[in-house]
């Protein structure tokens, strides 16, 4: 990795973080609803029946109401728990359910199935500072879900899920970065081609 990229994704991350921070309750609560419509068509579409997610930070797009309908449509919830070495256990959850996990972000409570139960996914959802036209993810810099993706033999699709102006013309990408087939937005479910 370059300092270039590495000094170009640190500015833009600082710059969609002030986004994030800076909108009001009532942007996030319209966001909310659009967010949930889109991702429950998605969902529906691909006849999801097992769903990878995670729960959302105060800042990020809100995943609540979303893994609330899955659970009670009876669909199966796999929750991320971040782990030392870099990589993610899952956990059965029930979009409620919360702790405190590693890094201060919120994670779900229950039995540790390990890494390879996203294997199980029908669709994913993860989480994303910003998409390009191209497909491309940029998460926050830790990893996490571009090894998930990167290690799974058979991944179905997965979906970002940002706001409408964190879908850029192009972020910084390096080798590692997975691409996602989709991006949920409030206002539009965006479909890559690779």
């Amino acid at each position: 990795m370059t300092a270039d990229v590495t000094d170009t994704k640190r500015a833009l991350r600082a710059e969609l973080r002030e986004r994030r921070r800076t909108r009001t309750s009532k942007q996030v609560e319209e966001a909310t609803e659009g967010l949930t419509r889109n991702l429950v068509a998605v969902a529906e579409t691909y006849g999801a029946r097992t769903i990878a997610s995670y729960l959302s930070s105060p800042t990020e797009p809100n995943t609540r109401p979303f893994l609330n309908w899955a659970v009670a449509g009876g669909r199966r919830v796999l929750l991320p728990i971040g782990r030392t070495d870099g990589l993610l256990d899952w956990t059965e959850g029930d979009g409620e359910s919360e702790t405190e996990g590693l890094h201060g972000v919120p994670e779900a409570v229950g039995e540790i199935l390990g890494p390879i139960a996203i294997n199980d996914a029908d669709l994913i959802v993860v989480p994303a500072s910003a998409v390009d036209g191209r497909g491309i993810r940029m998460g926050w810099g830790r990893g996490y879900f571009d090894r998930t993706l990167g290690s799974m033999e058979r991944c179905p699709p997965v979906f970002a899920l940002v706001y409408d102006d964190e879908i850029l013309d192009e972020v910084p990408r390096e080798v590692h970065d997975a691409p996602v087939d989709g991006a949920v937005t409030p206002t539009r479910i965006v479909r890559f081609t690779h």
